[in-house]
């Protein structure tokens, strides 16, 4: 298989049943450490991973320099084009698309759409920016209320982009599933009184992300 420029492609030793289109949040790129602590614990579990990068993080990797996020409109035709890459490319299985903080919310923003077509199985969202920082009434989600695409929503209860208690008066489709990880914050960085390690939430982040991949497989 030739692996087109600008992927990471991670697989298990055995061909996975299931590949994530893995993006990365605004600030950090692909190769973050939680980008790569999360692959390595999702292939150690069978699972394929393919992480890319949009194109201003791609720029800003050449350059050095600091960019700003893309328009929505910029990063939607980017990860739709990583969806279609990848199915002609990987010809999986199971694809299920996801990602870190904003990554997550323009896979989800694609994700019925690309399931309703087939093309994915499901999406999974690590920290969803449910507002923008210290704007809890800018709500990022009208386009969560009417998805039958099956969604992982994986959140530390302390979330400032959107904690248990505010997630739990949104009008969210049934088809989401949110996980909680205690006192964890938008990293699901936990404090040290709560008797819970980062390590342990991205664990249990991992864990339930390929519980939820094995129950959709096709």
């Amino acid at each position: 298989m030739s692996i087109p420029d600008g992927w990471l492609l991670d697989k298990p030793d055995l061909e996975p049943s299931s590949w994530f289109l893995f993006a990365h949040g605004a600030g950090a790129p692909m190769d973050s450490d939680f980008m790569q602590s999360l692959t390595g614990m999702l292939v150690a579990q069978g699972v394929g991973v393919l992480r890319f990068e949009f194109p201003y993080m791609a720029e800003r990797r050449l350059t050095g320099g600091r960019r700003p996020p893309n328009k929505m409109d910029v990063l939607l035709a980017s990860f739709q084009g990583q969806i279609d890459l990848a199915c002609d490319v990987l010809q999986p299985r199971a694809l299920f698309i996801g990602g870190k903080s904003m990554g997550g919310r323009v896979a989800s923003m694609l994700a019925q759409a690309n399931f309703e077509s087939g093309k994915v199985a499901g999406a999974v969202c690590l920290g969803y920016p449910f507002h923008p920082p210290g704007k809890p009434e800018k709500l990022r989600t009208e386009h969560l209320a009417g998805l039958s695409c099956p969604t992982l929503v994986v959140q530390g209860t302390r979330d400032k982009l959107g904690d248990r208690e505010e997630v739990a008066g949104y009008a969210l489709s049934p088809a989401i599933d949110c996980h909680w990880l205690q006192d964890g914050d938008h990293d699901f960085k936990p404090r040290k009184a709560s008797g819970f390690s980062q390590q342990q939430h991205w664990q249990s982040a991992a864990d339930r992300t390929v519980a939820f991949m094995l129950a959709r497989e096709s």
